[in-house]
């Protein structure tokens, strides 16, 4: 039986408003059940059918995907707010991963509202998350800001700056070789293997829950219209779960246990949109490889840029595409 996370809307919920936010603000624990279920409905959601989340993987047994709990951390408040009036726009994302949560088990995630603030007549929000699972071990932390009770047509497509005055140039070196996997000794602006994906209405129906009756701009055209759009948005962490995908393929095991991504969604995407992941290697330290990561779509305009880095552990096993 799958317990579902979070609750389902209901009476002595607060509305989504940035004005109702706490700061700080604990949410949860809520408890997620790795079901078959579950793992298979990420797997369609994002079409990654990889052997390592159906049989034998590295660590043992089946594990699930690195970002199975993606929305179960960044819906965390709906454990106290009422999912149906949210409409927020996700701006950033930090990932770190710990540890391979496994098939059928049971993880627990807990979080809070840790800092709110005003920017260009938007009010933002951070939230911090972790899941756990039946042990106590630390699967994986995630820290997501978000554009709090926004109409998304206003702000979408004026694009964001990364922090720090730090940016990604998002070029690759032609005359370099594809750095199909992780190494020791890869040349800076070497390029990573491109990774397509074009999602429907029924993938981004299933990874943004509207099975659990969750109605947004990612699931409902109407929703979409109310809010300045012609056609419903791929959910930035939707885009999150294809790089993601990229860099297990990339660095393999490791990714499990040292992964670490740093997003900003700069451009929306829409259904129907193909979405292309692309990177370039950037340097080594210490035995972490950290690359540049960014998602072009179709057309023209890149929708999501960032970093990502893990250990390069040297070992040659990845998970196969059984479908």
């Amino acid at each position: 039986m799958t317990i579902t996370s979070p609750a389902l809307p209901g009476a002595g919920k607060k509305e989504a408003r940035y004005e109702l936010v706490e700061i700080p603000e604990p949410l949860g624990p809520v408890e997620v059940m790795l079901d078959e279920a579950k793992i298979r409905s990420y797997a369609f959601s994002q079409d990654d059918y990889g052997s390592w989340y159906f049989g034998p993987s590295p660590f043992g047994g089946p594990v699930a995907h690195p970002l199975a709990l993606a929305n179960d951390l960044l819906f965390l408040f709906y454990d106290k707010y009422d999912g149906n009036t949210a409409q927020g726009l996700h701006t950033h994302e930090r990932l770190d991963f710990h540890n391979p949560a496994f098939a059928g088990e049971r993880v627990t995630v807990t979080g809070a509202y840790v800092e709110k603030y005003e920017r260009r007549g938007n009010g933002y929000v951070v939230l911090e998350a972790e899941a756990r699972g039946e042990d106590g071990r630390l699967l994986v932390s995630h820290r997501g800001v978000e554009i709090m009770r926004v109409v998304a047509g206003n702000v979408v497509g004026r694009g964001s700056a990364t922090p720090g005055g730090r940016r990604v140039g998002g070029q690759t070196r032609a005359d370099l070789p594809v750095a199909a996997r992780a190494a020791h000794g890869l040349e800076r602006l070497a390029p990573l293997p491109p990774l397509t994906k074009r999602f429907t209405q029924d993938q981004m129906n299933v990874f943004s829950w509207a099975g659990q009756h969750y109605s947004n701009v990612h699931t409902s055209i109407r929703r979409a219209a109310d809010s300045g759009l012609d056609r419903t948005i791929i959910q930035a962490q939707q885009q999150t779960g294809l790089i993601t995908r990229a860099m297990t393929e990339f660095f393999g095991a490791s990714w499990f246990t040292t992964g670490r991504l740093d997003l900003r969604f700069v451009a929306p995407a829409y259904c129907g949109d193909t979405l292309t992941v692309r990177g370039a290697v950037l340097e080594e330290s210490d035995g972490r490889l950290e690359l540049e990561v960014w998602v072009d779509k179709d057309g023209g305009g890149r929708t999501a840029l960032g970093w990502a880095s893990a250990a390069i552990d040297g070992g040659s096993e990845r998970p196969e595409q059984l479908l």
